[in-house]
Order: structure tokens, then sequence, then C-alpha cells
């Protein structure tokens, strides 16, 4: 899958550098907010200039490739016939102080990229970008073969769009490390050690390996064998 036109759901901190990451790479950019257009076209010009912003239904219709950088508890909020056959990148955490006490996202045992995709079942979800600090996203991306370029994890069900999204994190100036399919992703969410993590592709494997034989690791792959008995 080409990937030329990238549409990004959420104007805020990580919006915007993925957005700057994604210019500097050569891709063009839509962004929409949660208002109007008007809201974000002054930050947009600003803070990302190349950038467009547009309407969610026009950032939807024409990309390729669609980023959710939503708050996690606006994801049922989104038009999802907009996103229906599309490339749909989860980039989303849950956080209490902005999302509220929602214990409907908060299983301690199934990734919320996992509830993105029930609710976007004609799409296909992978989750990437979310365990690196947007500054570190910032800072930190450099070309293919740097000496300790860091690494990006990323987990989803589909392989032409694993394939497909790990070139994308490559064009952004990161290392990709694929950790498994969706349910998978929940090694990378807030409370893991994964979770901040801004380390080299070997330091990641490393990092997602002791998760997987810690006790929470385990409790989750039992949980998982359970449910498909």
């Amino acid at each position: 899958m080409a990937i030329k036109t990238v549409g990004i759901l959420g104007a805020g901190k990580v919006g915007i550098v993925l957005a700057q990451l994604a210019l500097k790479a050569g891709y063009e950019v839509l962004i929409a907010g949660s208002g109007s257009v008007e809201k974000i076209a002054l930050t947009v010009e600003v803070l990302a200039p190349g950038a467009k912003a547009v309407t969610a239904a026009e950032a939807e219709a024409k990309a390729d490739l669609v980023i959710l950088a939503l708050p996690l508890s606006k994801y049922e909020t989104i038009d999802r016939s907009g996103l229906d056959g599309k490339l749909v990148l989860d980039a989303m955490n849950y956080w209490w102080e902005v999302d509220g006490i929602r214990t409907d996202l908060t299983n301690p045992l199934q990734s919320s990229s996992e509830l993105v995709q029930r609710f976007l079942s004609n799409s296909q979800v992978i989750k990437a970008f979310n365990h690196m600090g947007y500054h570190d996203l910032f800072d930190e991306s450099a070309p293919a073969g740097t000496p300790k370029r860091k690494a990006l994890a990323l987990a989803g069900d589909d392989d032409a769009a694993i394939a497909t999204v790990r070139g994308f994190i490559n064009d952004l100036g990161f290392d990709s490390l694929y950790v498994g399919p969706l349910a998978n992703g929940i090694m990378l969410e807030p409370g893991s050690e994964v979770f901040g993590a801004n380390v080299t592709l070997p330091e990641l494997q490393d990092m997602i390996d002791r998760f997987a034989q810690s006790p929470r690791g385990q409790e989750i792959k039992s949980a998982r064998e359970n449910a498909a008995l």
C-alpha cells in the first residue's frame, strides 16, 4: 500500500508532532481538530507549516493513512463510515486526567486498541506511536542507519498493514519492532515497562521479552488462552 497523504485526527501535542515528522518525510498532511477548521488553522500554520487544517470528513476521505491522536475517550465520536476500508494508526492512550475515570477503557487484560478495532470494524487498525513521549518523538527522529537510532513498537493483525506502517515508521525516523497481534498492544500502554521507552531496537526487544515473562505478562497470556477455550 502506497501512502502519499496522511490524515491526523487530533491537533494536540501528539498530532502536531506526528504532522511535523510526516511533513519532513515528504508526506502530504491533513489535520482535523475537535472544533471548526478555523479553530486550529493558525496552530497548524505556525507549528506544522505545510500541513493543511481540514474537517475530519476531509481528512478521512483524502488520506491513505489516518492517525488517531485524540483523547481515547473520544474514539466513539469518530465517523467510522468515513474510515471504511482505511488503514488506521491508533496512537491513543488512556489518561484519567483527560478521559475521566473510565473502567471500560482500563481492562488490565485487554489493549485499548482492541476496543478501537471493534468500533472501526471495517478498518484495519494498527497500534503505534503511543509508547514514546511526544518530545522524544520530535527529538529522536533520525535517518535509517544512524547509530543507536531509537525504535518504536507496533502491534496489528494484518501482514500488509503491518508492512506499510513499518515503512511509515522508518520514514519518520525510527526503527520498528513488531510485537505481535493487536491484543499485544497492551504491552505498550500506560502501566507497562515499555510505556515511555525511548530506546534502541535491541533494548526495546529486551523490554518486550521481560514484560512477556513478568507476572503480569503471564497473567495476560493465561487469560487469553482461557478465553480461547
